[in-house]
Protein backbone atom coordinates (compact mmCIF):
# COMPACT_ATOMS: atom_id res chain seq x y z
CA UNK A 1 0.00 0.00 0.00
CA UNK A 2 2.89 2.30 0.53
CA UNK A 3 4.19 1.74 -2.51
CA UNK A 4 1.48 2.52 -4.31
CA UNK A 5 0.88 5.94 -2.43
CA UNK A 6 4.58 6.72 -3.43
CA UNK A 7 3.95 5.88 -6.95
CA UNK A 8 0.76 8.11 -7.24
CA UNK A 9 2.90 11.35 -5.45
CA UNK A 10 6.18 10.53 -7.83
CA UNK A 11 3.46 11.11 -11.08
CA UNK A 12 1.86 14.23 -9.11
CA UNK A 13 4.73 15.99 -8.82
CA UNK A 14 6.31 14.88 -12.77
CA UNK A 15 2.55 16.45 -13.38
CA UNK A 16 3.07 19.57 -11.67
CA UNK A 17 6.81 19.99 -13.25
CA UNK A 18 4.96 19.18 -16.95
CA UNK A 19 2.52 21.79 -16.21
CA UNK A 20 4.68 24.74 -15.22
CA UNK A 21 7.03 23.75 -18.09
CA UNK A 22 3.78 23.91 -20.55
CA UNK A 23 2.22 27.47 -19.23
CA UNK A 24 5.83 28.90 -19.46
CA UNK A 25 5.61 27.60 -23.18
CA UNK A 26 2.64 28.99 -23.82
CA UNK A 27 3.64 32.40 -22.92
CA UNK A 28 6.38 32.48 -24.89
CA UNK A 29 4.67 31.06 -28.03
CA UNK A 30 1.73 33.41 -27.59
CA UNK A 31 3.64 36.45 -28.24
CA UNK A 32 5.26 35.15 -31.40
CA UNK A 33 1.71 34.52 -32.91
CA UNK A 34 -0.68 37.47 -31.61
CA UNK A 35 0.03 38.74 -35.25
CA UNK A 36 -2.05 35.66 -36.70
CA UNK A 37 -5.48 35.53 -37.32
CA UNK A 38 -5.45 31.16 -37.04
CA UNK A 39 -3.09 30.83 -34.36
CA UNK A 40 -2.85 27.36 -32.68
CA UNK A 41 -3.88 27.02 -28.78
CA UNK A 42 -0.03 26.53 -27.07
CA UNK A 43 1.04 23.18 -27.37
CA UNK A 44 2.42 21.87 -23.97
CA UNK A 45 5.71 20.94 -23.03
CA UNK A 46 6.52 17.06 -24.16
CA UNK A 47 5.19 14.64 -20.56
CA UNK A 48 7.13 11.49 -19.80
CA UNK A 49 5.92 8.89 -20.99
CA UNK A 50 3.97 7.03 -17.98
CA UNK A 51 4.42 3.83 -17.10
CA UNK A 52 2.62 0.52 -17.56
CA UNK A 53 1.38 0.88 -14.14
CA UNK A 54 0.60 4.47 -14.44
CA UNK A 55 -1.40 3.91 -17.63
CA UNK A 56 -3.46 0.90 -16.12
CA UNK A 57 -3.79 3.31 -12.65
CA UNK A 58 -5.13 5.84 -14.89
CA UNK A 59 -7.39 4.40 -16.83
CA UNK A 60 -9.25 3.14 -13.98
CA UNK A 61 -9.71 6.68 -12.64
CA UNK A 62 -11.11 7.42 -15.56
CA UNK A 63 -13.79 4.78 -15.69
CA UNK A 64 -14.37 5.15 -12.38
CA UNK A 65 -15.04 8.61 -13.25
CA UNK A 66 -17.09 8.23 -15.69
CA UNK A 67 -19.39 5.89 -13.69
CA UNK A 68 -20.56 9.02 -11.72
CA UNK A 69 -20.59 10.87 -15.23
CA UNK A 70 -23.16 8.60 -16.28
CA UNK A 71 -25.28 9.56 -12.85
CA UNK A 72 -25.01 13.07 -13.36
CA UNK A 73 -22.76 13.59 -10.42
CA UNK A 74 -20.66 15.66 -11.96
CA UNK A 75 -18.61 16.29 -8.26
CA UNK A 76 -17.63 12.75 -7.84
CA UNK A 77 -16.68 12.60 -11.50
CA UNK A 78 -14.51 15.50 -11.90
CA UNK A 79 -12.50 14.51 -8.73
CA UNK A 80 -12.05 10.89 -10.01
CA UNK A 81 -11.16 12.56 -13.25
CA UNK A 82 -8.59 14.99 -11.69
CA UNK A 83 -6.82 11.81 -10.05
CA UNK A 84 -6.83 10.16 -13.60
CA UNK A 85 -4.95 13.46 -14.62
CA UNK A 86 -2.20 13.98 -12.25
CA UNK A 87 -1.02 10.75 -13.46
CA UNK A 88 -1.56 10.84 -17.26
CA UNK A 89 -1.76 15.07 -18.31
CA UNK A 90 -1.38 14.33 -21.56
CA UNK A 91 -4.20 12.27 -22.42
CA UNK A 92 -6.66 13.88 -24.76
CA UNK A 93 -9.61 11.59 -24.00
CA UNK A 94 -9.06 12.67 -20.55
CA UNK A 95 -8.75 16.46 -20.91
CA UNK A 96 -12.05 16.64 -23.26
CA UNK A 97 -13.49 14.22 -20.56
CA UNK A 98 -12.56 17.52 -17.98
CA UNK A 99 -13.71 19.86 -20.47
CA UNK A 100 -16.76 19.06 -20.56
CA UNK A 101 -17.45 18.07 -16.68
CA UNK A 102 -16.90 21.41 -16.05
CA UNK A 103 -18.83 23.16 -18.79
CA UNK A 104 -21.95 20.72 -17.23
CA UNK A 105 -20.90 22.25 -14.04
CA UNK A 106 -21.81 25.37 -15.48
CA UNK A 107 -18.19 26.68 -14.65
CA UNK A 108 -16.72 27.07 -18.81
CA UNK A 109 -14.05 29.20 -17.78
CA UNK A 110 -12.13 26.51 -16.31
CA UNK A 111 -12.56 23.99 -18.74
CA UNK A 112 -11.14 26.27 -21.65
CA UNK A 113 -7.72 25.04 -20.90
CA UNK A 114 -7.91 21.55 -20.96
CA UNK A 115 -10.13 21.87 -24.09
CA UNK A 116 -7.34 23.55 -25.37
CA UNK A 117 -4.50 20.53 -24.47
CA UNK A 118 -7.00 17.77 -25.51
CA UNK A 119 -6.60 19.62 -29.23
CA UNK A 120 -2.87 20.27 -28.53
CA UNK A 121 -2.44 16.25 -28.54
CA UNK A 122 -4.71 15.78 -30.79
CA UNK A 123 -5.80 17.89 -33.42
CA UNK A 124 -7.80 15.40 -35.46
CA UNK A 125 -10.88 14.86 -33.60
CA UNK A 126 -13.82 17.43 -34.44
CA UNK A 127 -15.74 17.05 -31.12
CA UNK A 128 -12.54 18.97 -29.25
CA UNK A 129 -12.81 22.16 -31.13
CA UNK A 130 -16.48 21.92 -31.10
CA UNK A 131 -16.47 21.41 -27.31
CA UNK A 132 -13.61 24.57 -26.86
CA UNK A 133 -16.37 26.50 -29.64
CA UNK A 134 -19.17 25.65 -27.25
CA UNK A 135 -17.29 26.87 -23.74
CA UNK A 136 -15.89 30.24 -25.67
CA UNK A 137 -20.19 30.63 -26.73
CA UNK A 138 -21.11 29.93 -23.01
CA UNK A 139 -18.96 32.56 -21.77
CA UNK A 140 -19.95 34.89 -24.98
CA UNK A 141 -16.51 35.11 -26.17
CA UNK A 142 -17.73 34.63 -29.57
CA UNK A 143 -14.53 35.84 -31.54
CA UNK A 144 -12.82 32.97 -29.81
CA UNK A 145 -15.52 30.56 -30.59
CA UNK A 146 -15.13 31.53 -33.96
CA UNK A 147 -11.60 31.05 -34.32
CA UNK A 148 -12.30 27.23 -33.01
CA UNK A 149 -14.17 27.10 -35.72
CA UNK A 150 -11.63 28.37 -38.24
CA UNK A 151 -9.36 25.92 -36.74
CA UNK A 152 -11.26 22.90 -37.18
CA UNK A 153 -12.26 23.89 -40.60
CA UNK A 154 -8.77 24.18 -41.36
CA UNK A 155 -7.05 20.91 -39.54
CA UNK A 156 -9.62 18.52 -40.16
CA UNK A 157 -10.95 17.85 -43.40
CA UNK A 158 -14.72 17.16 -44.23
CA UNK A 159 -16.11 19.73 -41.83
CA UNK A 160 -17.79 22.07 -43.45
CA UNK A 161 -21.49 21.57 -42.40
CA UNK A 162 -20.25 23.61 -39.13
CA UNK A 163 -19.53 26.58 -41.45
CA UNK A 164 -23.43 27.15 -40.71
CA UNK A 165 -22.40 27.38 -37.00
CA UNK A 166 -19.49 29.74 -37.51
CA UNK A 167 -21.93 32.25 -39.27
CA UNK A 168 -24.22 32.04 -36.57
CA UNK A 169 -21.09 33.02 -34.40
CA UNK A 170 -19.75 36.25 -37.16
CA UNK A 171 -23.94 37.31 -37.00
CA UNK A 172 -24.12 37.24 -33.30
CA UNK A 173 -21.05 39.86 -32.80
CA UNK A 174 -22.72 41.83 -36.46
CA UNK A 175 -19.59 41.36 -38.26
CA UNK A 176 -22.16 40.77 -41.43
CA UNK A 177 -18.82 40.91 -43.92
CA UNK A 178 -17.39 37.98 -42.34
CA UNK A 179 -21.10 36.36 -42.08
CA UNK A 180 -21.45 36.58 -45.77
CA UNK A 181 -18.04 35.76 -46.84
CA UNK A 182 -18.78 32.27 -44.67
CA UNK A 183 -22.31 31.98 -47.29
CA UNK A 184 -20.12 32.45 -49.62
CA UNK A 185 -17.94 29.53 -48.71
CA UNK A 186 -21.02 27.42 -47.81
CA UNK A 187 -22.46 28.31 -51.21
CA UNK A 188 -19.08 26.81 -52.93
CA UNK A 189 -19.69 23.43 -50.88
CA UNK A 190 -22.86 22.54 -50.61
CA UNK A 191 -24.56 24.98 -54.15
CA UNK A 192 -27.38 27.80 -53.66
CA UNK A 193 -29.08 27.52 -50.83
CA UNK A 194 -33.15 28.93 -50.16
CA UNK A 195 -32.01 29.68 -46.26
CA UNK A 196 -28.63 31.27 -47.31
CA UNK A 197 -30.32 33.94 -49.86
CA UNK A 198 -32.66 34.89 -46.70
CA UNK A 199 -29.97 34.77 -44.68
CA UNK A 200 -27.99 37.17 -46.98
CA UNK A 201 -31.06 39.53 -47.46
CA UNK A 202 -31.86 39.75 -43.28
CA UNK A 203 -28.10 41.20 -43.19
CA UNK A 204 -28.76 43.51 -46.26
CA UNK A 205 -31.67 44.78 -43.96
CA UNK A 206 -29.84 45.22 -40.81
CA UNK A 207 -26.74 47.11 -43.21
CA UNK A 208 -29.85 48.93 -44.80
CA UNK A 209 -28.72 48.04 -48.16
CA UNK A 210 -31.98 48.09 -49.76
CA UNK A 211 -30.76 48.02 -52.78
CA UNK A 212 -28.83 44.26 -52.29
CA UNK A 213 -31.39 42.89 -50.06
CA UNK A 214 -34.04 43.41 -53.09
CA UNK A 215 -31.51 41.52 -55.79
CA UNK A 216 -31.74 38.80 -53.06
CA UNK A 217 -35.31 38.43 -52.92
CA UNK A 218 -35.46 38.65 -56.23
CA UNK A 219 -32.87 35.85 -56.88
CA UNK A 220 -35.50 33.68 -54.09
CA UNK A 221 -38.63 34.19 -56.37
CA UNK A 222 -36.62 33.10 -59.64
CA UNK A 223 -35.87 30.30 -57.77
CA UNK A 224 -38.83 29.63 -56.05
CA UNK A 225 -41.72 31.31 -58.58
CA UNK A 226 -44.58 29.97 -57.08
CA UNK A 227 -43.58 30.57 -53.01
CA UNK A 228 -45.87 33.13 -52.60
CA UNK A 229 -44.64 34.40 -48.94
CA UNK A 230 -41.00 35.39 -51.28
CA UNK A 231 -43.36 37.72 -53.19
CA UNK A 232 -44.96 39.28 -50.11
CA UNK A 233 -41.65 39.54 -48.45
CA UNK A 234 -40.20 41.75 -51.85
CA UNK A 235 -43.79 43.87 -52.30
CA UNK A 236 -43.06 44.99 -48.44
CA UNK A 237 -39.15 45.43 -49.55
CA UNK A 238 -40.62 47.46 -52.34
CA UNK A 239 -42.99 49.55 -50.00
CA UNK A 240 -40.44 50.49 -47.27
CA UNK A 241 -38.08 51.60 -50.41
CA UNK A 242 -40.42 53.76 -51.65
CA UNK A 243 -41.64 52.39 -54.65
CA UNK A 244 -45.37 51.58 -54.06
CA UNK A 245 -46.38 50.98 -57.53
CA UNK A 246 -43.91 47.88 -57.78
CA UNK A 247 -44.86 46.49 -54.67
CA UNK A 248 -48.42 46.52 -56.19
CA UNK A 249 -47.07 45.17 -59.08
CA UNK A 250 -45.26 42.16 -56.80
CA UNK A 251 -48.84 41.65 -55.27
CA UNK A 252 -50.41 40.97 -58.06
CA UNK A 253 -47.82 38.40 -58.73
CA UNK A 254 -48.45 36.38 -55.87
CA UNK A 255 -52.48 37.00 -56.51
CA UNK A 256 -52.34 35.34 -59.74
CA UNK A 257 -50.68 32.25 -57.82
CA UNK A 258 -52.98 32.47 -54.78
CA UNK A 259 -56.00 34.79 -55.59
CA UNK A 260 -57.06 34.67 -52.08
CA UNK A 261 -54.32 35.20 -50.18
CA UNK A 262 -55.44 37.39 -47.42
CA UNK A 263 -51.99 38.64 -47.07
CA UNK A 264 -51.81 39.87 -49.93
CA UNK A 265 -54.92 41.65 -49.96
CA UNK A 266 -54.20 43.26 -46.58
CA UNK A 267 -50.89 44.72 -47.76
CA UNK A 268 -53.14 45.95 -51.40
CA UNK A 269 -55.27 47.62 -48.88
CA UNK A 270 -52.51 49.43 -47.11
CA UNK A 271 -50.78 50.26 -50.17
CA UNK A 272 -53.77 52.20 -51.91
CA UNK A 273 -54.80 53.92 -49.01
CA UNK A 274 -51.23 55.52 -49.06
CA UNK A 275 -51.68 56.37 -52.50
CA UNK A 276 -54.91 58.20 -51.24
CA UNK A 277 -57.10 55.65 -53.42
CA UNK A 278 -59.12 54.75 -50.39
CA UNK A 279 -62.22 52.94 -51.69
CA UNK A 280 -59.93 50.52 -53.37
CA UNK A 281 -58.14 50.13 -50.13
CA UNK A 282 -61.58 49.68 -48.26
CA UNK A 283 -62.42 46.67 -51.16
CA UNK A 284 -58.81 44.69 -50.48
CA UNK A 285 -59.58 45.01 -46.90
CA UNK A 286 -62.97 43.99 -46.95
CA UNK A 287 -61.73 40.37 -48.75
CA UNK A 288 -58.96 39.82 -46.67
CA UNK A 289 -61.37 39.95 -43.75
CA UNK A 290 -63.84 38.00 -45.29
CA UNK A 291 -61.21 34.87 -45.71
CA UNK A 292 -60.92 32.40 -43.04
CA UNK A 293 -57.25 32.19 -43.99
CA UNK A 294 -56.53 35.57 -41.90
CA UNK A 295 -56.26 34.55 -38.43
CA UNK A 296 -58.76 35.65 -35.12
CA UNK A 297 -55.52 37.96 -34.25
CA UNK A 298 -54.44 39.97 -36.89
CA UNK A 299 -57.97 40.85 -37.54
CA UNK A 300 -58.66 42.04 -33.91
CA UNK A 301 -55.23 43.68 -34.06
CA UNK A 302 -56.67 45.47 -37.44
CA UNK A 303 -59.97 46.36 -35.57
CA UNK A 304 -57.94 47.68 -32.78
CA UNK A 305 -55.93 50.48 -34.95
CA UNK A 306 -59.57 51.55 -35.86
CA UNK A 307 -61.26 51.72 -32.19
CA UNK A 308 -58.03 54.14 -31.31
CA UNK A 309 -59.16 56.60 -34.34
CA UNK A 310 -62.47 56.71 -32.78
CA UNK A 311 -65.22 58.60 -32.67
CA UNK A 312 -64.19 59.12 -36.24
CA UNK A 313 -67.27 59.20 -39.06
CA UNK A 314 -64.85 58.86 -41.31
CA UNK A 315 -64.29 55.25 -40.21
CA UNK A 316 -67.13 54.59 -38.29
CA UNK A 317 -68.80 52.52 -41.03
CA UNK A 318 -65.62 50.74 -42.68
CA UNK A 319 -64.65 49.33 -39.19
CA UNK A 320 -68.42 47.87 -38.54
CA UNK A 321 -68.30 46.01 -41.88
CA UNK A 322 -64.87 44.44 -40.73
CA UNK A 323 -66.46 43.52 -37.50
CA UNK A 324 -69.18 42.02 -38.92
CA UNK A 325 -67.29 40.04 -41.75
CA UNK A 326 -64.91 38.96 -38.46
CA UNK A 327 -68.00 37.24 -37.06
CA UNK A 328 -69.37 35.87 -40.17
CA UNK A 329 -65.72 33.93 -40.82
CA UNK A 330 -64.63 33.38 -37.46
CA UNK A 331 -68.22 32.51 -35.55
CA UNK A 332 -67.34 30.62 -32.97
CA UNK A 333 -64.79 32.71 -31.73
CA UNK A 334 -65.74 34.82 -28.55
CA UNK A 335 -63.04 37.25 -29.72
CA UNK A 336 -64.64 38.06 -32.49
CA UNK A 337 -68.13 39.09 -31.04
CA UNK A 338 -66.02 41.24 -28.15
CA UNK A 339 -63.98 43.72 -30.13
CA UNK A 340 -67.37 44.39 -32.15
CA UNK A 341 -69.05 44.96 -28.83
CA UNK A 342 -65.98 47.05 -28.13
CA UNK A 343 -66.30 49.22 -31.46
CA UNK A 344 -70.22 49.69 -31.33
CA UNK A 345 -70.07 50.80 -27.82
CA UNK A 346 -67.88 53.63 -28.81
CA UNK A 347 -70.10 54.84 -31.41
CA UNK A 348 -73.10 54.77 -29.50
CA UNK A 349 -74.77 51.59 -30.53
CA UNK A 350 -75.40 50.31 -27.23
CA UNK A 351 -78.03 47.52 -28.00
CA UNK A 352 -75.92 46.08 -30.34
CA UNK A 353 -72.45 45.91 -28.51
CA UNK A 354 -74.34 44.50 -25.29
CA UNK A 355 -75.70 41.27 -27.98
CA UNK A 356 -72.31 40.82 -29.08
CA UNK A 357 -70.92 41.01 -25.51
CA UNK A 358 -73.65 38.30 -24.32
CA UNK A 359 -72.44 36.14 -26.88
CA UNK A 360 -68.93 36.50 -26.58
CA UNK A 361 -69.30 35.21 -23.28
CA UNK A 362 -71.41 32.50 -24.49
CA UNK A 363 -68.80 30.92 -26.13
CA UNK A 364 -66.20 32.17 -23.08
CA UNK A 365 -67.09 33.44 -20.07
CA UNK A 366 -63.65 33.38 -18.43
CA UNK A 367 -63.20 37.45 -19.32
CA UNK A 368 -64.02 39.72 -16.37
CA UNK A 369 -63.90 42.76 -18.98
CA UNK A 370 -67.04 41.68 -21.21
CA UNK A 371 -68.74 40.79 -18.28
CA UNK A 372 -68.29 44.42 -16.84
CA UNK A 373 -69.40 45.67 -19.96
CA UNK A 374 -72.54 43.86 -20.67
CA UNK A 375 -73.97 44.77 -16.87
CA UNK A 376 -72.52 48.85 -17.39
CA UNK A 377 -74.63 48.61 -20.57
CA UNK A 378 -77.55 47.08 -19.21
CA UNK A 379 -77.61 49.93 -16.48
CA UNK A 380 -77.26 52.60 -19.23
CA UNK A 381 -79.82 50.99 -21.39
CA UNK A 382 -82.52 51.11 -18.16
CA UNK A 383 -82.82 47.15 -18.19
CA UNK A 384 -82.82 46.53 -15.02
CA UNK A 385 -84.08 43.11 -15.02
CA UNK A 386 -81.21 42.34 -17.09
CA UNK A 387 -79.09 43.90 -14.62
CA UNK A 388 -79.86 41.84 -12.22
CA UNK A 389 -79.48 38.50 -13.68
CA UNK A 390 -76.42 39.31 -15.74
CA UNK A 391 -75.21 40.53 -12.13
CA UNK A 392 -75.65 37.34 -10.79
CA UNK A 393 -74.02 35.23 -13.71
CA UNK A 394 -70.80 37.17 -13.29
CA UNK A 395 -70.84 37.14 -9.61
CA UNK A 396 -71.19 32.97 -10.23
CA UNK A 397 -67.67 33.45 -11.70
CA UNK A 398 -66.00 36.90 -10.26
CA UNK A 399 -67.73 36.66 -6.30
CA UNK A 400 -64.87 38.35 -5.30
CA UNK A 401 -65.57 41.37 -7.60
CA UNK A 402 -67.40 44.34 -5.92
CA UNK A 403 -68.81 45.78 -9.05
CA UNK A 404 -70.78 43.29 -9.94
CA UNK A 405 -72.21 43.54 -6.20
CA UNK A 406 -73.01 46.97 -6.56
CA UNK A 407 -74.71 46.54 -10.03
CA UNK A 408 -76.63 43.96 -8.34
CA UNK A 409 -77.96 45.74 -5.65
CA UNK A 410 -78.41 48.36 -8.18
CA UNK A 411 -80.49 46.24 -10.18
CA UNK A 412 -82.82 44.82 -7.51
CA UNK A 413 -82.92 48.61 -6.21
CA UNK A 414 -84.54 49.64 -9.41
CA UNK A 415 -86.45 46.52 -9.43
CA UNK A 416 -87.79 47.31 -5.94
CA UNK A 417 -86.29 44.38 -4.83
CA UNK A 418 -84.91 46.65 -1.53
CA UNK A 419 -84.44 44.03 0.95
CA UNK A 420 -82.00 41.98 -1.64
CA UNK A 421 -80.33 45.09 -2.99
CA UNK A 422 -79.09 46.26 0.46
CA UNK A 423 -78.24 42.91 0.87
CA UNK A 424 -76.10 42.67 -2.35
CA UNK A 425 -74.62 46.26 -1.84
CA UNK A 426 -73.97 45.53 1.79
CA UNK A 427 -71.68 42.62 0.31
CA UNK A 428 -70.10 44.57 -1.83
CA UNK A 429 -69.47 47.37 0.39
CA UNK A 430 -67.13 44.92 2.75
CA UNK A 431 -65.02 44.04 -0.35
CA UNK A 432 -64.23 47.59 -1.04
CA UNK A 433 -62.83 48.57 2.25
CA UNK A 434 -59.92 49.28 0.64
CA UNK A 435 -61.33 51.45 -1.99
CA UNK A 436 -62.83 54.77 -0.38
CA UNK A 437 -64.44 55.96 -3.75
CA UNK A 438 -66.13 52.63 -4.36
CA UNK A 439 -67.18 52.79 -1.03
CA UNK A 440 -69.00 55.84 -1.23
CA UNK A 441 -70.94 54.79 -4.20
CA UNK A 442 -72.23 51.45 -2.33
CA UNK A 443 -73.36 53.95 0.44
CA UNK A 444 -75.20 56.26 -2.22
CA UNK A 445 -76.96 53.02 -3.12
CA UNK A 446 -77.46 51.78 0.42
CA UNK A 447 -78.81 55.02 1.81
CA UNK A 448 -81.50 54.64 -1.13
CA UNK A 449 -82.65 51.25 -0.32
CA UNK A 450 -82.65 51.66 3.66
CA UNK A 451 -84.94 54.55 2.75
CA UNK A 452 -87.33 52.27 0.88
CA UNK A 453 -87.80 49.78 3.29
CA UNK A 454 -87.75 52.71 6.53
CA UNK A 455 -85.05 51.91 8.06
CA UNK A 456 -84.27 55.66 8.24
CA UNK A 457 -81.15 55.87 10.92
CA UNK A 458 -79.08 53.46 8.31
CA UNK A 459 -80.42 55.43 5.84
CA UNK A 460 -79.04 58.95 7.21
CA UNK A 461 -75.73 57.03 8.10
CA UNK A 462 -75.31 55.80 4.84
CA UNK A 463 -75.51 59.44 3.18
CA UNK A 464 -73.70 61.12 5.88
CA UNK A 465 -70.53 58.51 5.14
CA UNK A 466 -71.44 59.47 1.44
CA UNK A 467 -71.01 63.74 2.51
CA UNK A 468 -68.32 63.18 5.03
CA UNK A 469 -66.00 61.40 2.04
CA UNK A 470 -67.67 63.91 -1.11
CA UNK A 471 -69.46 66.69 0.43
CA UNK A 472 -70.89 67.61 -3.49
CA UNK A 473 -72.20 64.57 -4.19
CA UNK A 474 -75.35 65.35 -6.18
CA UNK A 475 -77.04 62.06 -6.04
CA UNK A 476 -76.74 62.53 -2.10
CA UNK A 477 -77.44 66.28 -1.63
CA UNK A 478 -80.71 65.30 -4.08
CA UNK A 479 -82.15 62.02 -2.47
CA UNK A 480 -81.18 62.70 1.24
CA UNK A 481 -82.78 66.43 1.19
CA UNK A 482 -85.66 65.00 -0.27
CA UNK A 483 -86.27 61.94 2.06
CA UNK A 484 -85.79 64.19 4.79
CA UNK A 485 -88.59 66.16 3.52
CA UNK A 486 -91.15 63.45 2.60
CA UNK A 487 -90.41 62.46 6.55
CA UNK A 488 -90.90 66.06 7.48
CA UNK A 489 -87.67 66.02 9.50
CA UNK A 490 -84.66 67.76 9.87
CA UNK A 491 -85.81 70.05 7.13
CA UNK A 492 -83.69 73.33 7.45
CA UNK A 493 -80.57 71.04 6.70
CA UNK A 494 -82.80 69.57 3.76
CA UNK A 495 -83.31 72.81 2.70
CA UNK A 496 -79.59 73.96 2.53
CA UNK A 497 -78.57 70.52 0.71
CA UNK A 498 -81.31 71.58 -2.12
CA UNK A 499 -80.23 74.84 -2.08
CA UNK A 500 -76.70 74.10 -2.87
CA UNK A 501 -77.76 71.97 -6.01
CA UNK A 502 -79.88 74.46 -6.89
CA UNK A 503 -76.95 77.34 -6.94
CA UNK A 504 -74.82 74.98 -9.10
CA UNK A 505 -77.42 73.70 -11.53
CA UNK A 506 -80.42 76.22 -11.58
CA UNK A 507 -81.89 74.36 -15.19
CA UNK A 508 -82.02 71.10 -13.49
CA UNK A 509 -85.92 70.14 -13.24
CA UNK A 510 -85.12 67.34 -10.75
CA UNK A 511 -83.27 69.40 -8.15
CA UNK A 512 -85.56 72.29 -8.94
CA UNK A 513 -88.69 69.79 -8.06
CA UNK A 514 -86.44 68.76 -4.93
CA UNK A 515 -86.24 72.43 -3.51
CA UNK A 516 -89.24 73.11 -4.25
CA UNK A 517 -90.99 70.26 -2.49
CA UNK A 518 -88.75 71.05 1.01
CA UNK A 519 -89.85 74.67 0.81
CA UNK A 520 -93.07 72.97 0.62
CA UNK A 521 -92.97 71.06 3.64
CA UNK A 522 -91.85 73.98 4.94
CA UNK A 523 -95.16 75.75 4.05
CA UNK A 524 -93.37 77.86 2.03
CA UNK A 525 -95.78 77.53 -1.15
CA UNK A 526 -94.39 80.68 -2.75
CA UNK A 527 -91.22 80.23 -3.01
CA UNK A 528 -91.91 76.49 -3.99
CA UNK A 529 -94.48 77.34 -6.57
CA UNK A 530 -91.70 79.42 -7.69
CA UNK A 531 -88.82 76.91 -8.19
CA UNK A 532 -92.22 74.43 -9.84
CA UNK A 533 -92.21 76.87 -12.80
CA UNK A 534 -88.93 76.74 -13.43
CA UNK A 535 -89.15 73.01 -13.18
CA UNK A 536 -91.99 72.72 -15.56
CA UNK A 537 -90.15 74.83 -17.98
CA UNK A 538 -87.54 72.53 -18.62
CA UNK A 539 -89.35 68.82 -17.87
CA UNK A 540 -92.96 68.39 -17.60
CA UNK A 541 -92.13 64.93 -14.96
CA UNK A 542 -95.37 63.05 -14.07
CA UNK A 543 -94.12 63.97 -10.07
CA UNK A 544 -93.14 67.52 -11.08
CA UNK A 545 -96.84 68.31 -12.54
CA UNK A 546 -98.36 66.81 -9.59
CA UNK A 547 -96.21 68.43 -7.03
CA UNK A 548 -96.72 71.62 -9.38
CA UNK A 549 -100.71 71.01 -8.39
CA UNK A 550 -100.48 70.58 -4.61
CA UNK A 551 -98.73 74.04 -4.14
CA UNK A 552 -101.68 75.29 -5.95
CA UNK A 553 -104.26 73.48 -3.92
CA UNK A 554 -102.42 75.01 -1.18
CA UNK A 555 -102.52 78.35 -2.61
CA UNK A 556 -106.48 78.49 -2.73
CA UNK A 557 -106.46 77.65 -6.95
CA UNK A 558 -108.52 74.44 -6.64
CA UNK A 559 -109.26 73.93 -10.33
CA UNK A 560 -106.23 74.72 -11.50
CA UNK A 561 -104.73 72.61 -9.40
CA UNK A 562 -106.67 69.29 -10.74
CA UNK A 563 -106.24 70.26 -14.44
CA UNK A 564 -102.23 69.80 -13.11
CA UNK A 565 -103.03 66.12 -11.55
CA UNK A 566 -105.31 64.91 -14.50
CA UNK A 567 -102.03 66.50 -16.65
CA UNK A 568 -99.61 64.17 -14.64
CA UNK A 569 -101.74 61.07 -14.53
CA UNK A 570 -101.75 61.11 -18.35
CA UNK A 571 -98.20 61.11 -18.16
CA UNK A 572 -97.91 58.44 -15.21
CA UNK A 573 -95.44 57.62 -13.13
CA UNK A 574 -96.98 60.04 -10.55
CA UNK A 575 -98.00 59.17 -6.28
CA UNK A 576 -100.73 56.49 -5.17
CA UNK A 577 -102.91 59.57 -3.91
CA UNK A 578 -103.25 60.33 -7.63
CA UNK A 579 -106.33 59.14 -8.64
CA UNK A 580 -108.33 59.93 -5.18
CA UNK A 581 -107.39 63.83 -5.40
CA UNK A 582 -108.65 63.68 -9.26
CA UNK A 583 -112.14 62.09 -8.13
CA UNK A 584 -112.52 64.34 -4.34
CA UNK A 585 -110.72 67.02 -5.59
CA UNK A 586 -108.74 66.98 -2.73
CA UNK A 587 -105.34 66.82 -1.39
CA UNK A 588 -103.70 64.07 0.22
CA UNK A 589 -100.19 63.45 1.17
Amino acid sequence: MTRFRNIVLATCCLALVATGESQAQSKKKKKGKEKSETAQVAIPAPQPEPSEQEKLLSEALFLEGMKYFMLEDYKQALSQFQKAYAVTPGNAALNYKLAETYMLMENPKAGVSFAQAAIASDNQNPYYYLLLAQLYTEQKQYTEAAQAYNDLLRNVPDQEQYLFSLAELYLAQSKYDDALKTYDRIEKKYGALEQLSMNRQQIYLRQKNIGKALAEGEKLIAANPTEIRYLLAQAELYNASKKPDIAIETLNRALRIEPNNPFAHLMLSDLHRQKGDLQESENQVKIAFASTDLDIDTKVRILVDFIRQLPNPAVEGIALELADLTIASHPEEAKAYAVAGDLQTIIGKKESARGNYIKAVKLDDSHFKIWQQIVLLDAELGESGELVQHSEQALELFPNQAVFWFYNGTGHLIEKNFDRAAKSLEHGKRLSASEPELVAQFNAQLGDAYNSIKEYKKSDEAYEAVLSHDPDNEHVLNNYSYFLSLRGEQLPKAKAMAGRLVEKHPANPTYLDTYAWVLYKMDDYEGALKYLEQAIAYSEDATIVEHYGDVLFKLGKRDEAVRQWEKAKLKGEASAFLDRKIKEKKLYE
